[in-house]
């Protein structure tokens, strides 16, 4: 019982680890590095994260807590910007209002995808759920 108890939570710790892994920035790929000197000339990286196979950028800009996901070829994948939770779409705070009725929102996000499309990211009870541009549950 002891070992399957163990062997529980060390299955739990690498599902928690697979999904973001800091890593120092000499493991980042040259060119994933060269990505993001491209697409943000005047940040600075405050760190890194692996997501599985692409690598996430941590930094600043103008003064807004702001990440970029990379591919391993250095491609923007999409760019997720701190906002305010005020500045979530109105669906998005209506469908939270309806269906966490009580739950504070503690961080909100705008995520903009390398094609232009829009999602928000709102953060309640330490999960992130996921809405298109109309406000609608992604997940």
């Amino acid at each position: 019982m002891k070992k399957s108890i163990i062997a529980i939570a060390a299955i739990l710790v690498s599902m928690n680890t697979i999904s973001a892994q800091k890593v120092k920035e000499a493991a980042v790929p040259t060119v994933v590095k060269d990505g993001f000197k491209k697409s943000f000339p005047t940040a600075k990286v405050e760190g890194w994260e692996k997501e599985g196979a692409n690598f996430e950028a941590e930094f600043d800009l103008n003064k807004v807590e702001t990440s970029a996901l990379f591919d391993g070829a250095g491609t923007l994948i999409e760019t997720e910007t701190e906002i305010a939770i005020t500045a979530l779409p109105k669906a998005v705070t209506d469908y939270l209002a309806k269906n966490h009725k009580g739950e504070k929102i503690k961080e909100a996000a705008k995520i903009t995808e390398a094609n232009g499309k829009i999602k928000y990211e709102a953060e309640i009870k330490g999960k992130d759920l996921l809405f298109d541009e109309n406000g609608t549950l992604l997940k």
